[in-house]
């Protein structure tokens, strides 16, 4: 589980390790007195669906840009929660397991490098810390996140590719859906993905936030 497959790039199994180990990491790392209030959560009326609104959301806009080519993402913006912040790349230990971003490096997000970057067809995966012991970290606001916000991700090429989110939820890590998280919807997407639901000394965080967006343009 999290291993490289003959392809190179990492499957469902994979996915769910970055959603593992940013858990773990979050756990052993969180500040109390946050999680006793807790981070914003997303509304179940914002997670993606299967009423005709959220259909009118998930099909291509008629203008979309199309894909872009590959190049790594440098920087990720979310100006409805005041998330700007670099970006590293994450990719698998020693093991062969997927890494999330180190703990004490709370105010970077992790692109995955198993999956695409952002703008190629395909999902692309972006995680971070939810908090820290010094305070929120990078993602501690994007449960706030609502249907229509812009996420703008800058790319190593100079281009930035804008996103628009469609869905913000809050899954269960015990039986991740992996498949429909990450499911190539053969377009350009993203996932931005932190910790979240309820918390306790026992299990942690038991689920995770997740943010999907698509490409609607490039500057």
């Amino acid at each position: 589980m999290g291993r490289a497959d003959s392809t190179g790039r990492h499957g469902a199994w994979g996915a769910v390790a970055v959603v593992l180990l940013v858990g773990v990491h979050l756990v052993r790392g969180g500040a109390e007195e946050l999680r006793a209030a807790g981070p914003p959560q997303p509304l179940a009326a914002a997670a993606p669906g299967g009423t005709r609104a959220d259909a009118a959301l998930l099909a291509p806009a008629p203008a979309a840009p199309g894909p872009l080519p590959a190049s790594p993402p440098v920087r990720v913006r979310v100006p409805a929660v005041r998330v700007d912040a670099p970006v590293t790349a994450v990719g698998l230990d020693a093991e062969g397991w997927i890494e999330a971003p180190p703990p004490e490096d709370d105010r970077s997000a992790g692109w995955f490098t198993g999956a695409v970057t952002p703008g190629e067809r395909g999902t692309a995966v972006v995680v971070g810390h939810v908090d820290a012991p010094g305070g929120p970290a990078v993602f501690y606001e994007l449960g706030a996140v609502g249907r229509g916000s812009r996420v703008e991700v800058l790319r190593r090429d100079g281009r930035t590719a804008v996103f628009t989110v469609y869905g913000a939820e809050v899954v269960p890590k015990e039986g991740f859906p992996a498949r429909r998280v990450y499911a190539d919807s053969g377009r350009p997407e993203l996932r931005l993905i932190t910790c979240g639901g309820t918390y306790t000394e026992e299990n942690g965080y038991e689920g995770n936030v997740v943010v999907s967006a698509r490409l609607t343009d490039v500057r």
